[in-house]
């Protein structure tokens, strides 16, 4: 098996230097860099990860902390943080914390005790343990697609969550809705409450009443959200149409609504935030808010990144634009979506 020196040997430099392109501990000329990277592959040199992290305290590895990872919507920002995270030569650890506080704290202390670099974590509701923990170690860490008290020292990233949801219930006032419905997300969640002013911002810029008996949640499953959108369809005067706030209830409110016998649009409109892979094949087709999964978990990677270059850089919040796909569930006929 091929050593450091054999490597420096076919390069013609010093193994110092070698060191130094493997662990970027200091600048290396390109032409230098690229004649040990040459040597690296001609030999088929295999760096010692455990020997190297020894010397520089690191691993070169990020660990990843997020709930629902079979969630469309998580299995893109996992897609991105893997891509981001391969592409500067770091590994992947990853762990579900199932929105849980107790077993949260409990995988992010096991990946801390791999000697992760950093980590990348969705919070869940209750996330004072955890955010404890971290603090307590001064663990680099960014806080995932969840926000928290701008108090707290962790930088954070996720996509802008009111606007969008204001632009998706103005959407439906235009077309004539004057009651609608709203499945909120999992109380606590900082998405869920932003999503939540979001839709009242957009009933007042319509000029339409909050009525809170229209606002149930769903607790971000698709149980709860069939539970949730059937209290709907029981209210005296129930919603003409229906906004859920995450694409795992939107299954939900549309089995409520086909075991209602309700047809969408044509009896009761129906929006979601979150888009995802198939929202396309539904008949009607859903309209929905896409949040840029892919590019929010590859920030975050780069967040991370200039954390660990540099520990002392000020605390940040990374807020990712969304965009209304419009599609035929609001009740638009196709060639209005065609032609907007």
């Amino acid at each position: 098996m091929p050593t450091m020196a054999d490597v420096a040997r076919c390069a013609g430099v010093s193994v110092a230097t070698v060191s130094h392109v493997l662990n970027d501990t200091r600048p290396v000329l390109p032409h230098t860099r690229q004649a040990v990277l040459d040597a690296i592959d001609e030999l088929g040199y295999t760096p010692n990860t455990l020997a190297r992290s020894l010397v520089t305290s690191r691993t070169r590895s990020i660990g990843l902390a997020v709930s629902a990872i079979t969630n469309p919507y998580f299995t893109e920002i996992l897609q991105g943080v893997e891509a981001e995270v391969l592409d500067h030569g770091y590994s992947l650890l990853i762990a579900d914390p199932h929105d849980d506080p107790v077993h949260e704290r409990k995988v992010v202390q096991l990946l801390h005790e791999r000697r992760v670099d950093g980590m990348i974590v969705a919070p869940s509701a209750d996330p004072g343990e955890l955010l404890a923990y971290l603090g307590r170690h001064a663990v680099p860490t960014v806080l995932l697609d969840r926000v928290v008290d701008a108090a707290q020292p962790f930088d954070q990233v996720c996509a802008e969550n009111t606007a969008p949801m204001s632009e998706l219930v103005a959407h439906l006032a235009v077309l004539g809705h004057r009651r609608i419905g709203l499945v909120a997300g999992l109380p606590g969640l900082s998405t869920s409450g932003e999503r939540v002013a979001g839709y009242q911002g957009g009933l007042a810029a319509a000029g339409l009443p909050y009525d809170e008996r229209l606002v149930v949640h769903g607790d971000s499953a698709s149980a709860g959200a069939e539970r949730a959108t059937a209290a709907l369809l029981a209210l005296p005067e129930p919603p003409t149409a229906l906004v859920t706030a995450n694409n795992a209830m939107t299954i939900g409110a549309l089995r409520a609504l086909r075991d209602h016998g309700l047809a969408v649009p044509g009896d009761i409109a129906l929006c979601c935030f979150d888009d995802f892979a198939w929202a396309d094949l539904f008949s009607p087709r859903l309209t929905a808010i896409a949040q840029p999964s892919k590019e929010i978990g590859a920030r975050a990677v780069r967040v991370l990144l200039d954390r660990l270059a540099d520990p002392d850089r000020p605390i940040r919040t990374v807020r990712l634009p969304c965009a209304l796909v419009h599609r035929t569930s609001c009740g638009c006929p196709e060639e209005a979506v065609v032609s907007g």
